[in-house]
């Protein structure tokens, strides 16, 4: 069996990926401590990756520079009808899928493993630059030319499955796969529960309703 490393944020996207690649690939995953606002996320992770039977490691990366309302306090978290204007938000954390992937193929190429797999989504999502197609293009491209497996021929391949989907036919998908979301945190922010305001919990939310699966976060 081919084997792959998940980076795995703890969120519903990285959760159904996770689910998908163990499908077919000895999997284990990557969890990073970035400094996030919502640090609990990474206990998600953690619960995930246990749920799934799968290792995981922890690397502390912290974005201290800041530059993002997701790593800096300083900085409001846009409630969701405030970052639904077609611009890049605030949430967006400046090359943070250009630096998770480098850790990516470098543990990859480093372990032996074949690939490496990221939730990234370029429908129903926050406009980021870094999570749509051509950016995964022009970075396997990349690691084509600037590894040692790739200079072999045999290059380490980025694998985003759900690119394509719906975050409702994420759901679906989720749910046909056994995907336990309740071990899944997608709020911007730190709470007792989801609140339910920003542009993730929106995003979530919705998805839900529209793929008639009930919440598990939710208290109804």
């Amino acid at each position: 069996m081919k084997k792959a490393v998940v980076l795995l944020s703890g969120g519903m996207d990285s959760a159904v990926t996770l689910y998908m690649a163990r499908e077919e690939y000895d999997v284990q995953a990557l969890i990073f401590d970035y400094g996030q606002r919502a640090g609990k996320e990474i206990e998600f992770a953690k619960l995930l990756s246990e749920k799934a039977g799968v290792p995981y490691k922890v690397l502390d990366i912290s974005f201290s520079w800041g530059g993002s309302a997701l790593v800096d306090e300083g900085i409001k978290v846009p409630l969701a009808e405030e970052a639904e204007k077609g611009n890049i938000p605030s949430t967006y954390v400046p090359a943070r899928n250009i630096i998770f992937l480098s850790y990516g193929v470098s543990f990859a190429e480093a372990a032996g493993l074949d690939a490496v797999f990221i939730g990234a989504h370029q429908l129903d999502y926050s406009n980021y630059p870094d999570c749509r197609s051509e950016f995964f293009t022009s970075y396997q491209r990349m690691i084509n030319s600037g590894t040692k497996r790739g200079a072999e021929g045999t290059p380490v391949e980025v694998i985003t499955p759900i690119i394509n989907k719906t975050k409702k036919g994420i759901v679906k998908l989720g749910k046909k796969l056994g995907v336990p979301f309740e071990a899944t945190w997608s709020c911007y922010l730190e709470g007792e529960a989801p609140c339910m305001k920003c542009e993730s919990c929106t995003f979530r939310n919705k998805a839900f309703a529209e793929a008639g699966v009930l919440d598990p976060l939710i208290k109804k």
